[in-house]
This record gives structure tokens, C-alpha cells and sequence, in this order.
């Protein structure tokens, strides 16, 4: 296995994507990387990553059949089924998903905003009595998703930080593809107890919900659904207020834009998803048939890795997508992914991005970057990119 190869749509040139991703999506669309000797075709071009991700009947996301594919029929790769809704197939991915999907309603996230300006609230209070400089990461952009999932599913208010940490380091690519990680086992004994403490007591989170509306359900699963919403809502929305703090602050107009009580948050956000794609790749999938992907045989049983980062700057969705224009008009982004593993959460996020950035603008109207744009340590080999740290002063 040449590992660089199996790097490469993770690799980045600052916040950029690498070229080799741009030089694949125009000449083959469809390339083969080498897993361990399995086949894995890369996907780069907009149109094909999006008929990959929303066509379910062609292309498997269950776990054990991507197990099987990667060579792991009899556990000799010790793989970690990760639970929740993101290596599921229907039927059994319709169900868990219908159980979820009332709790991310319009009314109930809604509801739910004014916690999450308490939180942001909160957390500037934090930034402010560190003193400048600061580790935005650390103090600001890790801590609020930590404590909105965790007011999310139901975790008292004094775990929140502590339980946000659960989630730390699940993207790193080899890790998460051969062995199951120390911090996921220790995420699901938390929330098994925390499961304990719901059913005795049942709150007005997520995990209380289920428990009062779906008593039949196993503590594991429950425990697995929880997991998948820390991991898929903590670390992405952390990653995206780190880097957007950073793209915004690296020209004072863009800060400016965002800072003025007129500005269009929506576009903001949605360029800067576009733009930053902070989940490089989507989960893989497995061809159940012999099918053709941009020209390309593609044999039942092969894996195919759809790059979002690549699919996000294709020229389809309009001009000079190598740069972030915060005025573009909205794209068909792909950066929640598309067809039945759309983000659930997409728009939680969304309000914790658009409440987060003019909030942090508005109380220190003089951030700044603490350290040489040159000196930002960005995180490596991680489905998830993001930063280590984000100095910054006031």
C-alpha cells in the first residue's frame, strides 16, 4: 500500500485541498487508490460524488459489508463497528433515523437557541478572563459544540466540557480504519450511565425523549445512536469555528461583513462550509453490483471514497471556487453530504455557526491571529481537518 497515495485526499496546502485532487476531478474522475491490495476508487467530480452518496440501492454503507471488502470476513483486523446512523443501511438505517429526526425539527432546534447563546456567551466570558493571547481552539471553538451536544442528548451542564473530550481524535484515518479507539469505548461506558441515570430520571434531552417515548430500546443502541451524534456534531462544528475564526480574521473585511448587525449570515456560513469542507471524505461505500462511475468499471465489492473537499470546488457550482467569496450565492455544496446520510444535524450546526462567529467579532472587535499565519499547526491525516491550536489576542 503506498501510504502517501492513501493520504492524499487528506492532504492539504494550507486550507486548500492539494492539487493532485483539482488534476483528478478534470482528467479521471474516477481513480483507483490501493487499500491494503483491495480496490478503492476515489470520486472527485461533483456530479459523481453526489450520485454515489444518494443512491443506496448501488452503494452499501453497512458496516459489515464494508468489513467484508476491506478483507475483514473473519475479525483478523480487529475492525470497530462505530454504531449510530452513519454505517447503517436500510431498513435498519430508516428506523433509528426516524427515531432521531423529531428531536432536530425546526421547533425543537428553535427552542433550543437560547441555550446556545448562553453557551456562546459563556465561553466568551472564558476567552475574556484568560487573557490575550489565547487558545481560541481550547477555549471557545471546542468548548461550545461540547456543551451544546451535550445539552442536546442530556448530559448535566457540569460534564458537558468533560464529555465534548469523549470525541477527541476519532477522525484520525488509520486509526479509525483498524483498530477501536480507547476514547469511543470510553465515550460508550459514559453514556451507558448516563443512559442508567435517564431512565431512573428521564430530562428534556435527547437520550430522555427516547427513553420516555421508546422504553424498548437497548442501552446499547441507545448508546451507539448518542455516540454517533457526539463524534458527528463535536469535532466537525469545532473544526469549522476554529477555521472559519481563521479565514475571517485573515482579512478585515471579511470580519468587518461579519460583525455588521446587516450581515447575511446564511451566506456566510454556507460559503464557508463550501469552502473549508471540514469532512474531507464521506464514509466509504461499497459497490453491491457492477456499476460504472464516470467511465470507470466498477466491480461488486470494491470500495469507493467520495471526496467532498474535491466535489466542493468543482467549477459546476460556479466561478473561482478556489477562493471563499463570502457574497457567492448560495452552491449545491456537498459539505453534509447528500441522499440518506445528509447530516442529520446539518442544521444545528448551522445555528451554532451562524450565532458563534458574529458573537466572537462583536465582543473582541480587535482579534487578531497571535502567531505568523505560517506557524498554524493544522491537523494531518484526519477525515475531520482541522486546527491543533488558534492563538489569538485582543
Amino acid at each position: 500500500m503506498d501510504v502517501d497515495e492513501l493520504f492524499m485526499p487528506l492532504r492539504r496546502t494550507g486550507l486548500d485541498p492539494v492539487a493532485e485532487l483539482a488534476r483528478r476531478r478534470a482528467e479521471q474522475p474516477a481513480s483507483r487508490l490501493d487499500l491494503f491490495g483491495n480496490t478503492v476508487w476515489l470520486i472527485t467530480r461533483h456530479a459523481d460524488v453526489r450520485r454515489v452518496l444518494g443512491d443506496s440501492d448501488t452503494f452499501s454503507n453497512d458496516f459489515a459489508t464494508l468489513a467484508a471488502a476491506a478483507g475483514d470476513d473473519d475479525g483478523d483486523l480487529d475492525l470497530a463497528d462505530p454504531g449510530g446512523l452513519g454505517f447503517r443501511d436500510p431498513p435498519e438505517h430508516t428506523e433509528l433515523r426516524r427515531l432521531l429526526a423529531p428531536s432536530f425539527s425546526a421547533r425543537r432546534l428553535d427552542a433550543l437557541q437560547p441555550r446556545i447563546r448562553q453557551v456562546i456567551d459563556a465561553r466568551l466570558d472564558a476567552l475574556e478572563a484568560a487573557g490575550s493571547p489565547a487558545d481560541l481552539m481550547e477555549l471557545f471553538a471546542t468548548a461550545v459544540p461540547a456543551m451544546v451536544i451535550g445539552e442536546f442528548l442530556g448530559a448535566p451542564a457540569e460534564e458537558q466540557l468533560a464529555f465534548g473530550r469523549l470525541a477527541a481524535n476519532r477522525f484520525d484515518l488509520l486509526e479509525s480504519i483498524l483498530a477501536p479507539l480507547d476514547s469511543a469505548a470510553a465515550s460508550i461506558d459514559y453514556l451507558l450511565g448516563l443512559i442508567a441515570r435517564q431512565r431512573a430520571h428521564p430530562g428534556d434531552g435527547l437520550l430522555g425523549r427516547l427513553i420516555t417515548e421508546h422504553p424498548e430500546l437497548d442501552d446499547r443502541v441507545l448508546a451507539g445512536l448518542a455516540d454517533g451524534l457526539l463524534v458527528g456534531g463535536h469535532e466537525t462544528t469545532a473544526s469549522m469555528l476554529g477555521l472559519g475564526t481563521l479565514v475571517l480574521l485573515s482579512e478585515p473585511a471579511r470580519a468587518a461583513l461579519v460583525r455588521a448587525e446587516d450581515a447575511d449570515l446564511d451566506g456566510v456560513v454556507e460559503e464557508l462550509l463550501r469552502y473549508l469542507t471540514v469532512v474531507q471524505v464521506a464514509f466509504p461505500r461499497v459497490a453491491r453490483i457492477d456499476t460504472t462511475i464516470a467511465d470507470q468499471p466498477v466491480a461488486a465489492g470494491d470500495l469507493v471514497l467520495c471526496s467532498l473537499s474535491s466535489a466542493n470546488r468543482d467549477p459546476v457550482l460556479g466561478s473561482d471556487l478556489e477562493t471563499v467569496a463570502l457574497s457567492r450565492p448560495p452552491t449545491a455544496h456537498l459539505a453534509f453530504a447528500h441522499g440518506i446520510h445528509h447530516c442529520l444535524g446539518a442544521q444545528l450546526a448551522r445555528i451554532e455557526l451562524r450565532l458563534a462567529f458574529p458573537a466572537l467579532l462583536r465582543r473582541f472587535p480587535q482579534l487578531r491571529l497571535a502567531v505568523d499565519p505560517a506557524d498554524i499547526v493544522y491537523r494531518e491525516r484526519s477525515i475531520v481537518f482541522g486546527l491543533e491550536t488558534l492563538p489569538v489576542a485582543w
